[in-house]
């Protein structure tokens, strides 16, 4: 058996593919069945469809989106993702990259029961608009 360190890193690199995948219900899939998301304290999305309907409109946004992990960190069933999105916007066709990080509250089982998720967002307009 594995340890706590590999199965998250592991956790970590399999969202970060599903992310990149473009299918939403596998990312959804990484959640409780009734977990959460905030994004920069937003309205919560609770539940599989939800969450899922939220991916499908980042992907219609970033068709070609993809997601890596650059680091991992946890203590206990606390756990933060930050990642890297990189992708060209749908309308505008201008190239974006997003930093942030979720924190992750986690089941037993290693499925994520809530995310606060965080990114610049006036940041990320920016690059929209390719300003």
């Amino acid at each position: 058996m594995g340890s706590i360190r590999d199965t998250l890193n592991n956790l970590a690199r399999d969202y970060a593919i599903a992310w990149s995948s473009g299918d939403a219900d596998a990312v959804a899939g990484f959640f409780a069945p009734e977990g959460l998301i905030s994004v920069n304290r937003g309205e919560p999305l609770q539940g599989h469809a939800a969450i899922a309907g939220m991916v499908r409109g980042l992907y219609s946004e970033f068709p070609d989106l993809e997601v890596r992990c650059d680091m991992m960190r946890w203590a206990g069933p606390h756990a933060l993702f930050v990642r890297t999105l990189e992708g060209h916007h749908a309308r505008t066709g201008n190239p974006v990259v997003t930093r942030g990080w979720e924190q992750w509250e986690l089941t037993s089982d290693n499925k994520i029961q809530s995310a606060s998720e965080w990114f610049d967002a006036a940041e990320q307009q920016r690059q929209i608009d390719g300003a």
